[in-house]
């Protein structure tokens, strides 16, 4: 076994004795050892040991001395278990104090066992051995338990992103095939219609040719309707009604992109028109709404070929990264009344399509940002959000395209997420 793989022990002890003969016998059972002669060496140690862990790990057990010079061994334990950094230390009182309340002080302070001077090297291996063995179990399941809490909240995180994604495709699907059916009727009426018009203005110019006198009561009409705005208002009236079914009709192709059910199959498509959809879909909250200004995005697109991903949650990626900066600039509004704006920017760099959506909003503190990506964390009101948008959205990126979603924020300055995906998937 090399020295690096050896289990750290710490000796804290005034006895030159106790140090030498406690060195060797752990040394001679395969145990790395370091000594201090009392608490003050021994929590400098440790605060160095917390400094550059890779190059000073903590100790896994410690063995503590009660009667010292300075601070004594149930102070020094205090002090220990005090410190996140070394609360999970086991420590082992060596003392000569054998009265009940000794051991019972010690014991509450958080030690996990007690050695009575003088001491047998056998019986102290044998219990160093116990705890170690038990702390490694410990450990173990610590970890074991973290690692399952993971993977059970990235298969929530699945589950609800799937629902979300199932219950809304068939919402916008269902909104968007009810919207083409009257639309349908609208445009294909549209045409037609102009063309009546242009009929009907051609036989009233024919009329008023032949009979420039008409009947008095057919001039007072003529005159009450104003004939001629009338004539030249419909055929303006029916270009806005061309120009509204455009629009809805674009709403509809936004929401039926939106909803796209091929979520298991990898398409090649134009991010920027993806980008183009969400916006559109988020128009109604980019526009000014009572006092608060409209939000300027700025689209510098650059050139991007077609990105073969998962539409339907690249959509979602980006329409709640979108909806989350809205939010951001809102609430920078409500503080400030600064400009509101959104920047996105695309790129091609190292064989990967960059996508970076940036605000101009009040922006996060660090503490903030490292959490940020965690199922059910959230810095917004109850009722504003799940802490779910983030994490889904990183999952999609990472484990679905294999791609990284990144955050840089500054304190009221803004905050930018990078969306980095490789050109093939």
């Amino acid at each position: 076994m090399s020295d690096s793989d050896k289990k750290f022990i710490l000796i804290v002890d005034d006895s030159s004795t106790n140090l030498s003969v406690l060195s060797q016998a752990l040394k001679t059972a395969g145990y790395k050892v370091r000594v201090a002669v009392d608490g003050e060496s021994a929590m400098a140690m440790l605060e160095k040991c917390a400094l550059d862990q890779r190059k000073t790990p903590f100790p896994e057990l410690i063995l503590l001395d009660v009667q010292m010079p300075g601070i004594n061994g149930f102070e020094t334990c205090r002090q220990l278990k005090a410190n996140p950094a070394t609360r999970a230390i086991p420590v082992i009182f060596m003392t000569a104090l054998a009265d009940a309340q000794s051991k019972i002080e010690g014991l509450s302070l958080g030690a996990v066992d007690y050695i009575t001077k003088p001491f047998e090297q056998e019986e102290v291996i044998a219990r160093v051995n116990i705890h170690w063995r038990l702390k490694q179990l410990t450990d173990n399941l610590e970890q074991q338990v973290t690692e399952r809490t993971g993977a059970l909240q990235q298969a929530q995180v699945q589950v609800v992103q799937q629902e979300k994604l199932s219950a809304l495709g068939q919402l916008v699907a269902g909104v968007a095939h009810e919207i083409n059916n009257p639309l349908s009727f609208m445009v294909s009426n549209i045409a037609p219609a102009k063309e009546y018009l242009a009929e009907i203005t051609e036989l009233l110019s024919l009329y008023q040719k032949h009979y420039p006198e008409p009947a008095s009561d057919i001039a007072i009409k003529i005159e009450e309707i104003d004939l001629d705005f009338v004539m030249e208002d419909f055929s303006h009236l029916l270009d806005s009604m061309r120009i509204g079914t455009e629009r809805i009709k674009d709403i509809s192709l936004a929401l039926r992109n939106f909803a796209r059910s091929d979520g298991d199959t990898a398409t090649a498509i134009d991010l920027h028109e993806t980008l183009d959809s969400t916006l559109l879909l988020l128009k109604h909250r980019l526009k000014n709404r009572g006092p608060r200004p409209a939000i300027e995005v700025i689209q510098n697109y650059g050139e991007l070929p077609p990105i073969k991903c998962y539409p339907g949650p690249m959509n979602q990626v980006f329409m709640n990264l979108l909806a989350n900066a809205i939010d951001a600039l809102e609430d920078a509004w409500e503080k400030d009344q600064r400009s509101l704006k959104i920047t996105i920017n695309t790129e091609v760099l190292r064989e990967s399509a960059i996508v970076r959506i940036a605000d101009n909003g009040l922006g996060m503190a660090e503490e903030i940002q490292q959490h940020l990506f965690e199922p059910l964390f959230t810095t917004k009101g109850v009722g504003k959000g799940t802490g779910l948008g983030l994490s889904i959205a990183k999952q999609i990126v990472k484990d679905k395209h294999g791609g990284q979603l990144c955050c840089k924020s500054t304190a009221d300055e803004g905050t930018e997420f990078a969306i980095e995906l490789p050109m093939q998937v």
